[in-house]
């Protein structure tokens, strides 16, 4: 059975169609102050393995130990997506309606029903893996079972490769080749029901034209279709077969379209397969209402958005946002705090309860893909918009930023403490100036990231010690949302495992598995702590995958056997 019925009676959740989801089955930084010249020589001294093998790889473009594409002779040669089948950790909820369902991919008319067309090469009558909106169906399935609390964990970019190299790292030792694995706290709690499964990431078609002045779909080329041919990606990620150019979309024969983070991020939240970069747009261009909307409209519940890269990022904005194009970021950040914008002209909408997020740091002049609307500044969230938001300024949220000499923890922490004195929302805004995004976290827990595709950074100690980690950030959002009465839902998104792995750079991919695996305790201890598994649903899970392929799982655990 798929649920452990709460305490308290079912309700209808208006909205969503009544599914037969019941039932249940049981089974069983504090960051240093030394400078980062001082953590580069006592580096040195100590030595970091896992480092010390990314950066050979990239120097000598080879690795025996792995590679990212199709060409095991060279370390680095895909940095895209991929169209593998991810990973699905449930806990306080398990699959087991679906499995009693059986796959769509197994029944022509309902993919068709999914798709709007039945793929080619996609039927697959033994079909044992899910599709991206069945955690949609989920979702809504707890609610309607009497679920108050909706908690999804999305590790961007996190397929089954990667989760198992973390692992190998972490555990010091090959421990599995297939399955749920072990090694990991998402894949060994067993402190309530929990459960396992593969998801089909593949979106509706590939990228179309649009524009964002107007908020239209302008293109209706649908030649790059979706589906999943598992004769060419195998029926399980542990089962690809060799130099298998399908899944990163470049075979010519199957030409499946790879996704992006928009269009799968939109399957989870609003149930529905779309275009790449659309934000809960349809194909024809219409609004898709998100489960978070639903239930703040229907049902009263608060709303919160965790992340640590830019707030307004694709995952972060189909929690909550409607827009064309996930590049219009300063109007997705609008949508999520409340203020009008360009697909919410006339009447914005009610924004989200907690926001806490990166993209501080970078500001642009000009930025064509953001539509006519676009103002010279912060290119994520744009700083007037955070002025008029503010309760300082006659706003709703109490805001936090990374300010100059002081911990981002204790900025933040003091912000939530006065939303919750005050019954106001939350918004923490912080990062570094690459790009926004949080600290690179490296697999030994340091933030000294090695030379990659896409370069090297490096910090500064105010870096490290202005900006919350991602466990802090859910802390802190968990804190003010239990005040909620009726309930709440919150995305709490590990954006760093796909830049990770977009640079080919498995230090910082195992760094920030670890890192998000970190607030995953956060949020099974605060469960824990308020005795709130009885309405309680916690999903893990990735948006979509890339292309690591570990040819030598041993030299990853020795490297892991070795670490400071």
């Amino acid at each position: 059975m798929l649920l452990a019925l709460p305490s308290c009676p079912a309700r209808l959740f208006l909205g969503f169609p009544l599914l037969p989801f019941l039932g249940m089955i049981v089974v069983g930084s504090v960051h240093g102050q030394e400078s980062v010249e001082a953590v580069a020589k006592t580096k040195v001294v100590r030595s970091d393995p896992m480092r010390e093998m990314q950066a050979a790889a990239m120097k000598q473009q080879s690795a025996t130990w792995g590679h990212w594409g199709t060409d095991p002779r060279k370390y680095s040669t895909w940095v895209q997506h991929s169209n593998r089948l991810v990973p699905i950790y449930t806990f306080g909820i398990t699959l087991d309606a679906l499995r009693r369902e059986g796959s769509i991919y197994a029944d022509p008319k309902r993919l068709e029903q999914v798709y709007g067309y039945v793929p080619e090469g996609t039927v697959n009558p033994t079909a044992l893996y899910y599709d991206q909106t069945d955690i949609y169906r989920l979702q809504a399935a707890a609610i309607e079972a009497g679920y108050s609390n909706v908690i999804l964990m999305i590790f961007d970019g996190m397929d089954w490769q990667t989760t198992r190299a973390a692992a190998l790292y972490k555990n010091g030792r090959v421990a599995y080749s297939s399955g749920r694995g072990n090694g990991l706290s998402f894949q060994d709690d067993r402190r309530v029901q929990t459960d396992f499964g593969l998801i089909c990431t593949s979106s509706w078609t590939g990228k179309l034209k649009v524009d964002a002045s107007s908020q239209t779909v302008l293109s209706t080329d649908f030649s790059r279709r979706g589906g999943y041919d598992p004769n060419r990606g195998g029926e399980a990620p542990w089962l690809e077969p060799p130099d298998n150019r399908y899944l990163i979309g470049l075979d010519r024969e199957q030409p499946h379209a790879v996704t992006d983070s928009g269009a799968s991020a939109t399957s989870m939240t609003s149930g529905i397969k779309t275009y790449n970069y659309a934000i809960n747009v349809s194909v024809n261009g219409e609004h898709v209402v998100p489960i978070a909307r639903r239930l703040q409209a229907e049902e009263d519940f608060r709303v919160g958005i965790v992340s640590n890269v830019p707030v307004s990022h694709a995952s972060t904005a189909a929690a909550y946002a409607n827009n064309v194009t996930r590049m219009d970021y300063q109007d997705i950040a609008r949508d999520l705090i409340g203020l009008p914008s360009s697909s919410h002209r006339t009447e914005a909408l009610s924004g989200v309860d907690v926001l806490i997020g990166g993209g501080w740091g970078l500001t642009m002049e000009s930025d064509a893909a953001q539509g006519s609307n676009f103002i010279p500044g912060n290119r994520y969230l744009h700083e007037e918009d955070i002025r008029r938001v503010d309760v300082n300024n006659g706003g709703r949220y109490s805001v936090a930023q990374r300010t100059s000499g002081q911990p981002g923890k204790r900025v933040l922490m003091r912000a939530a403490r006065r939303a919750i004195e005050n019954d106001e929302r939350l918004l923490g805004f912080f990062g570094t100036h690459f790009d926004g995004h949080l600290p690179f976290q490296t697999a030994d827990g340091g933030f000294d990231p090695a030379e990659d595709a896409k370069g090297i950074e490096r910090y500064s100690q105010a870096d490290i010690d202005e900006n919350p980690s991602l466990a802090e950030m859910t802390r802190a959002a968990l804190l003010v949302l239990e005040q909620a009465i009726e309930g709440f839902w919150l995305m709490v998104e590990a954006g760093d495992v796909d830049w990770a792995n977009h640079a080919n750079n498995l230090d910082n991919a195992i760094g920030s598995v670890l890192s998000g695996e970190e607030a995953f305790g956060v949020v099974m201890d605060w469960v824990d702590e308020n005795n709130a598994w009885s309405y309680t649903a916690v999903i893990v899970t990735s948006d979509h995958g890339h292309y690591l392929v570990i040819d030598d799982p041993e030299r990853i655990a020795e490297a892991g056997r070795k670490k400071p």
